[in-house]
């Protein structure tokens, strides 16, 4: 039942942080209609494969301290198999974020789902998804056991 609420309480998150991300981008992905500061070199080129911008920057290290809120508000002293389940929802949920941001967009949907309609991410498909996907998921999965095992 654990590992039921862990992904039911992820797939909730990521499903409504991916509708709020469609109502602030629209069809434009990747903040390319916000007005927000980007920076492009050979580092963010080397994580992102895309400018790195403000409003990821500020939305990602925002879900990442609300992750953490059981340490921070005391509810929990630090421990390292929470800290690894916390990494893992995570990482985790970025990667379905970013997959239900497609899926629930009507300017996108499963069917526009390819590289040739997603600038974005062209320079990082892997196969049928982007190299994050790829990536993040065996590595999110791998905290998630360890931080049960730990």
């Amino acid at each position: 039942m654990e590992h039921a609420v862990f992904m039911g309480f992820l797939a909730l998150a990521a499903w409504l942080f991916a509708l709020l991300e469609i109502q602030i981008e629209g069809p434009h992905g990747w903040a390319q209609n916000l007005p927000t500061w980007r920076i492009e070199n050979r580092w963010t080129r080397a994580i992102y494969k895309k400018p790195l911008t403000g409003y990821h920057l500020y939305a990602q290290g925002f879900i990442l301290l609300t992750a953490h809120s059981p340490f921070g508000l005391n509810l929990v002293a630090w421990n390292l198999p929470d800290e690894l389940r916390i990494l893992s929802f995570v990482i985790l949920f970025w990667v379905l974020e970013d997959f239900l941001w497609f899926i629930c967009n009507p300017q996108y949907g499963l069917k526009s789902f390819r590289p040739q309609y997603i600038r974005w991410h062209r320079d990082a498909w892997w196969w049928i998804a982007p190299r994050d996907y790829w990536i993040g998921t065996p590595v999110g999965i791998a905290l998630y056991l360890l931080g049960l095992t730990s």
